[in-house]
């Protein structure tokens, strides 16, 4: 592309000459069009030139806020009377979350993802909990050394949404009856499949392969390698992603990618009817299934450290939607850089899940069920 004196020298030459008026209009219109072109070329090329540190900038959702004070970090949360899992229709659950500096304390009935949140009262974060003095509430030690936000002489306790599942039958034996199912039939025409392996493309990619290891949502192993794949347009649009990021200072630390049909039967039979937002129907297939779908989140460049989100991975509460108000403002940031850079690819955020994100040309790919042990090292199934 020619630089911007050359097309500015070119635009400034463009005087009509002696002979130019003989011809009258005909040269005029020319001329005119002449300047149209090089006007165009110029607004085109100042674009370009400005268009890698607008992408940077843009993924920015806005200043980045400071952290809460030490004090007040474990108190973040939700608070509720019943014991956790027992979640009843129109519960009351309180909410103690942060933002300007204040620490805001609102109200939800249930934990439905429609339900509306209510705020009732806000204070300074400038004294300790121990001290702090909203009108109607206060703060005290629970019994089992957690925290309660005490309401009208009632003690919420702080919950743990932490989910262990404890299926009847071993995991084991759901891979060996899962692994002889069958997916559903798909008639129509997908592209070739084209896997790829993350960890291989970039030293800033991270793996976390929780399926992989006991801390996940079954408590149990469910792979039999820790590794993660897209397919190949998926994986080069993260690769995108990644180079973003690294110069605001964040790595990425995938926990799933490509996961083979059998493993998302074995979730779905586990999973009771009130967590099946969080996982996919086997009957259906998963867009994970597809290899166009990552759980993912950002670590910290300089500490190698994940950044603080909202709610933990495989979180089955309210705390995991990609909306939700709670958790303290650097929480909230980190949630919406990692999913601003995410869609700047081509990637979108699935309603549940603040981690989750699906490719656009998922669709165009048919539901695998290639069991890690077969893919080979870098890509696989061409």
């Amino acid at each position: 592309m020619r630089k911007v004196s050359d097309i500015m020298s070119c635009v400034t030459s463009l005087t009509v000459s002696p002979s130019d008026k003989k011809h009258g209009q005909h040269s005029k219109r020319e001329l005119r069009s002449k300047l149209c072109i090089y006007l165009i070329a110029f607004a085109l090329l100042t674009f370009a030139s400005s268009a890698h540190p607008q992408s940077i900038n843009t993924i920015l959702p806005g200043p980045k806020p400071s952290d809460v004070p030490e004090a007040w970090k474990s108190w973040i949360g939700e608070y509720e009377f019943c014991p956790r899992f027992c979640d009843m229709p129109g519960q009351t659950i309180y909410i103690l979350s942060e933002r300007n500096g204040f620490a805001w304390i609102s109200e939800r009935h249930g934990i439905e993802k429609d339900a509306p949140y209510k705020e009732l009262e806000h204070f300074p974060l400038t004294t300790s909990p121990w001290k702090a003095s909203p009108r109607d509430f206060r703060f005290d030690s629970a019994h089992d050394g957690g925290h309660e936000l005490i309401a009208s002489d009632v003690g919420f306790a702080i919950l743990d949404r932490t989910i262990h599942m404890r299926p009847a039958r071993s995991v084991q034996e759901l891979r060996e009856e899962a692994l002889i199912a069958s997916p559903p039939f798909e008639k129509q025409p997908f592209r070739q499949s084209d896997l790829v392996e993350l960890a291989p493309l970039d030293s800033g990619i991270h793996l976390d392969i929780r399926y992989a290891t006991s801390n996940d949502f079954l408590g149990a192993p469910v792979y039999t390698q820790a590794r993660a794949f897209l397919q190949r347009p998926a994986a080069e649009a993260l690769l995108r992603v990644l180079h973003k990021l690294q110069s605001l200072g964040y790595g990425l630390l995938i926990y799933d990618g490509y996961r083979p049909w059998y493993v998302t039967k074995i979730f779905w039979d586990v999973t009771p009817q009130e967590g099946k937002i969080f996982v996919a129907d086997p009957a259906q297939g998963s867009r994970h299934n597809r290899g166009c779908a990552v759980d993912l989140t950002l670590y910290d460049l300089k500490s190698g450290e994940p950044v603080e989100m909202t709610g933990g991975y495989d979180e089955m509460s309210p705390r995991s939607f990609p909306n939700y108000p709670g958790g303290t403002s650097l929480q909230r940031w980190n949630r919406d850089l990692l999913r601003r850079a995410m869609e700047s690819e081509g990637f979108t955020v699935y309603e549940s899940e603040w981690w989750h994100f699906d490719y656009k040309d998922w669709h165009e790919y048919g539901i695998l069920n290639v069991p890690f042990e077969k893919l080979g090292i870098g890509s696989a199934t061409k």
